[in-house]
């Protein structure tokens, strides 16, 4: 099969062929149409992620059809359509992922290949609404968003909710589904372009980061004023302005974190924290029950992950470097068949 192999760390990604994959005992056969591309890919391919080793295909999410299964595995689900729910072996405890557990494309090979075999416990049926570019662009992002928010947040229909670093896949998926869920949303980018966009997919308003003080003109603007006006908060960034996440947020705010792109957490005063009974949580990806979870939400309102370009498989390594200067707005797939 065609496939994109990392064979060094730090060097562009090999379009290549690659052994075919075999069903085993449990598993299915997927032949892809489409994989999505995840930050995740590019800490992969710099050596980033913890316990890299090479070679490996890279890729998390994936779309496409059930072509073959392996023993003990329901013959029913052969040519059915599914996406793959990218965490594997997340364990019996819904508050914290076992010693096993592993993400796709890392350590084992992933979904930048025509083909993947899979445990069926991990494939769910692909949401009729979606194409399959939508729906490889759904998994990752949307099990992180969805837990950051459903579960660890706790977001009920009257939050207010604050997101930051709106364009990235999970921040706009979380966006969509806090949306759907009738909250208020407000967003943070350092692109008006990107607020913009943002607010016609229904959000209320936003604030460029770039700005010193667009945590001060935020409040100015929701009414927030000196108290804080955010129920909830769904943070990627962390890095000095989580300080400032604080002051936005409403007494007893709830803050998810599941992200560190501007690097470690400072400036925090602990009295902000106590005084306003805040809660913080971590968090990251997430069960099998939220993915089903999930997935159904989407189906039951009808929403569509934004796709930001298409690129061909070949064009992999051009992908990664898109996804690395961190121009995109929304997802970046590959087309694979």
């Amino acid at each position: 099969m065609k496939a994109i192999r990392l064979t060094e760390l730090h060097q562009p990604v090999a379009f290549t062929e690659a052994p075919d994959p075999i069903a085993g005992p449990g598993e299915v056969l997927i032949k892809l149409k489409a994989a999505a591309l995840n930050h995740r890919d590019v800490f992969v391919q710099k050596g980033l992620y913890p316990g890299t080793a090479v070679p490996v295909i890279p890729g998390s999410d994936g779309a496409g059809v059930v072509e073959a299964v392996g023993e003990s595995t329901d013959s029913q689900l052969i040519e059915q359509e599914v996406i793959i729910n990218p965490g594997l072996n997340w364990g019996d405890n819904p508050r914290f992922y076992s010693a096993t557990f592993k993400i796709l494309g890392m350590p084992d090979n992933g979904t930048f290949a025509e083909y993947i075999a899979i445990p069926a416990r991990n494939v769910y049926s692909k949401p009729a609404h979606l194409s399959f570019h939508e729906a490889a662009a759904l998994p990752l992002v949307g099990l992180t968003a969805w837990r950051a928010l459903m579960t660890r947040a706790g977001l009920k229909s009257d939050d207010k909710v604050l997101i930051t670093g709106i364009g990235g896949g999970a921040a706009l998926l979380a966006m969509q589904l806090a949306v759907a869920a009738g909250a208020e949303v407000w967003v943070t980018s350092g692109s008006d372009e990107k607020i913009e966009r943002a607010k016609a997919l229904g959000a209320a308003g936003g604030a460029n980061y770039n700005d010193p003080d667009w945590h001060k003109n935020l409040m100015k603007e929701t009414g927030g004023g000196k108290i804080g006006y955010f129920d909830v908060t769904i943070d990627s960034a962390s890095g000095p302005d989580f300080a400032k996440l604080m002051d936005t947020a409403a007494p007893g705010g709830r803050i998810a974190v599941f992200g560190g792109t501007t690097g470690n957490i400072t400036n925090v005063v602990p009295s902000k924290v106590f005084f306003k009974q805040l809660n913080i949580f971590g968090t990251t990806m997430g069960s099998d029950a939220e993915f089903a979870d999930m997935v159904a939400f989407v189906s039951q309102h009808q929403i569509k992950p934004v796709v930001d370009e298409v690129f061909a498989l070949a064009d992999a390594e051009q992908a990664l470097r898109k996804m690395d200067a961190g121009k995109q707005f929304g997802k970046i797939v590959l087309a694979i068949q």
